[in-house]
């Protein structure tokens, strides 16, 4: 992909109020933009909707025709449920999230030892409650089979002890990625817990 790409499509989706947060290129000629609304803290949080993807879409098609970009279809849409984690901002934004990470490098045998046998040292990709760690980087409490809540009926042995929660701290130079963690409810809304 040219830089000379990133750099119009960006140009635009800012032009247009939006953050661009990613652009994807298939070998059938599909170039997908993915947009987002701008983010600050203590603001609601705002969703693109279809509208807003049909602008930027409008708009796009104007300046690569202009800047004569060969691509057959073109597609711009939300960053979804699994939205991917770019930056230190996003980060911060989706403190208290479920989130998906993957390591560039498998976290070690002397790194498993401190976690008490319950995460394997060739382990790469890892699923938690996200928070910001007071070393200065970030940290995602691990989620825990143990820990997790018996289904109806299900016998509860008497060995059976409370699993200690386990943490693991990283910087975003150690992520290969990180992704919103797609937890889907199918039993209807409820109310918010406060």
């Amino acid at each position: 992909m040219s830089a000379n790409l990133n750099v119009t499509v960006s140009q635009t989706v800012t032009g247009l109020g939006y953050v661009l947060v990613e652009i994807e290129r298939s070998a059938g000629g599909l170039l997908r933009i993915t947009i987002d609304h701008p983010w600050e803290a203590g603001q609601e949080e705002a969703l693109v909707t279809v509208e807003d993807c049909e602008r930027v879409t409008r708009q796009l098609q104007y300046v690569l025709e202009v800047e004569n970009v060969d691509y057959k279809r073109l597609e711009v849409a939300s960053p979804g449920i699994d939205r991917p984690l770019l930056n230190e901002g996003d980060f911060e934004r989706f403190a208290g999230e479920m989130v998906d990470v993957t390591l560039k490098v498998a976290i070690g045998a002397d790194v498993a030892a401190q976690g008490s046998g319950a995460v394997s040292a060739n382990r790469k990709k890892f699923r938690g409650l996200l928070s910001k760690s007071a070393a200065g980087g970030w940290q995602i409490e691990l989620e825990n089979e143990a820990a997790k809540p018996l289904k109806p009926g299900a016998k509860v042995s008497k060995k059976r002890l409370e699993a200690p929660a386990t943490v693991m701290g990283f910087t975003l130079d150690e992520l290969k990625e990180a992704r919103l963690a797609p937890i889907v409810d199918f039993k209807g809304r409820r109310p918010k817990t406060v």
